[in-house]
């Protein structure tokens, strides 16, 4: 770093700050300011102030007028109300604080007095897509250096101009966001593949897609310091890339009906508290619908009904006679208590045991040699995911049903996923944080409130930036 540079951190420790209100939990973001402020404060709490106190405290009076300490306290504020704390709760313990209001607390913390330099670890983990979008803005208009770790692609390609590729052993760094890396390396690693094309016909084809690439880039609504990307991006940097993607692959065995599932009436609700009412659709065939709600349990809710797993307080559904359907749930742990291996788990899924069966569906997720000996109890969360898309690739069902798809899994597996539902001929009803997973494969949005639902046949991108929508979802939750 620079001299006199400023590096703020986004904290891993939620309980850290527990005796500290909210508004200094954010002030401590900036040691600096909140070190000569507590200096202060105990320089002027002092029963016997001398002359040289008085030096002493106009010394860092200047210090921190110079640091903009004044307007400390309003601009801590104003972050936590963007964040979505309200005034309230400003002194507040943080002890005191849910989970999800710190994880929002740590992020004004790492953002105040604007550091030279930040280091943000997987920042959207934990917040809700609006949140999301905001930060996506802020950072993407932030003039000094971010350094962050994400698997939330929109928000990548939103906010970087540069991607540090760390793979086998060795780091790289090249300009462009996650969606030039990934493409090109895509691009590469066919070429790679056509040894008898000629290097110069396969320099202009990177060429051209860099070409198409930058008219994209130029198009965003980012400010002109992140176009320069564009000015950099350079052949020799396009590599293929190392990596190894799952291959996610569902195909339905018989095309569904015209009857998919026809909801009446369904409502459902958690000690008492409304989390959907009267919730009334008909899913046409080919749909792939986003559910959204502002509290999370609404959609694992609807889902553990409509898959027979919970019962409704009121209300109806019925499938089509032709369905068949694969259910990821949001908690799988039930799957896993058991000292099976992987290769005895997934048996249990199917009437074909044959090795070469079952180490095809294994292997297909990156499971080979002795991993399928492995027993499932001692699997990785995002392993335990790989089993359960295994499982659910057995069934070959025409509606799929998505409870989080991308929680646990690595940027490889959510690409390969997404990239398979986005060709999936069937039904797909999810729910997800993973705003790239739902613009890229939802041609429908159905929004759960306390207070009936929004249905609307649109991509998300134009649910949420509708005005109409905005009042109507205000009305639907306050209402």
């Amino acid at each position: 770093m620079g001299p006199g540079e400023r590096l703020s951190v986004l904290s891993q420790d939620h309980f850290a700050f527990d005796e500290f209100s909210v508004l200094n939990t954010v002030i401590k973001g900036h040691t600096q300011l909140w070190d000569i402020m507590q200096e202060k404060d105990a320089l002027y709490a002092k029963p016997d102030f001398s002359d040289e106190d008085g030096i002493n405290a106009a010394g860092l009076e200047e210090k921190f007028a110079d640091m903009e300490g004044w307007n400390a306290e309003s601009d801590a504020a104003t972050l936590l109300g963007e964040l979505g704390i309200e005034e309230e709760f400003h002194d507040t313990l943080m002890k005191d604080m849910s989970g999800k209001q710190k994880v929002r607390v740590l992020l004004a913390q790492a953002l105040f007095g604007k550091p030279d330099n930040l280091l943000l670890d997987e920042p959207t983990n934990d917040i809700d897509l609006e949140t999301v979008m905001w930060l996506e803005n802020y950072l993407a208009n932030y003039e000094n250096t971010v350094l962050v770790v994400s698997h939330d692609r929109h928000f990548l390609d939103a906010i970087s101009t540069h991607s540090v590729d760390i793979d086998f052993g060795k780091v790289q760094m090249f300009a462009g966001n996650y969606s030039f890396w990934y493409q090109s390396s895509q691009l590469a690693l066919k070429q790679q593949q056509r040894q008898n094309k000629k290097a110069e016909e396969k320099k202009k084809e990177l060429q051209e897609f860099i070409r198409r690439f930058s008219a994209n880039v130029a198009k965003s609504k980012q400010t002109t310091s992140r176009k320069k990307m564009i000015e950099k991006l350079n052949i020799e940097d396009i590599q293929p890339s190392t990596r190894k993607y799952p291959g996610i692959i569902f195909k339905p065995e018989r095309e569904a009906g015209d009857k998919i599932l026809d909801v009446s009436g369904l409502s459902a609700s958690i000690d008492g508290k409304a989390l959907f009412k009267n919730v009334e659709f008909y899913a046409n065939k080919g749909d792939k619908i986003i559910f959204l709600s502002k509290d999370p349990r609404a959609m694992t809710a609807f889902f553990e009904i409509i898959n027979g797993k919970q019962k409704a307080d009121a209300g109806t559904y019925r499938w089509g006679q032709t369905i068949t359907s694969a259910y990821l749930p949001l908690d799988n742990s039930a799957y896993f208590r058991s000292e099976l291996s992987l290769f005895d788990w997934l048996c249990q899924f199917t009437n074909d045991t044959t090795e070469l069966y079952i180490r095809g569906y294994l292997g297909k997720m990156l499971f080979a040699g002795e991993d399928v000996y492995k027993r499932v109890d001692v699997l990785s969360g995002g392993e335990k995911m790989r089993c359960m898309i295994s499982k659910m690739m057995l069934v070959d069902a025409n509606v799929l049903v998505l409870d989080t798809p991308t929680n646990h899994l690595d940027l490889e597996s959510i690409q390969a996923f997404n990239n398979n539902l986005i060709k999936y001929p069937g039904n797909v009803f999810m729910s997800s944080h993973d705003h790239e997973f739902i613009q890229s494969v939802c041609n429908r949005v159905i929004e759960l409130t306390p207070n009936g639902i929004i249905d609307k046949l649109m991509d998300y991108d134009d649910y949420i930036a509708d005005e109409k929508i905005k009042a109507l979802r205000e009305k639907m939750y306050n209402g």
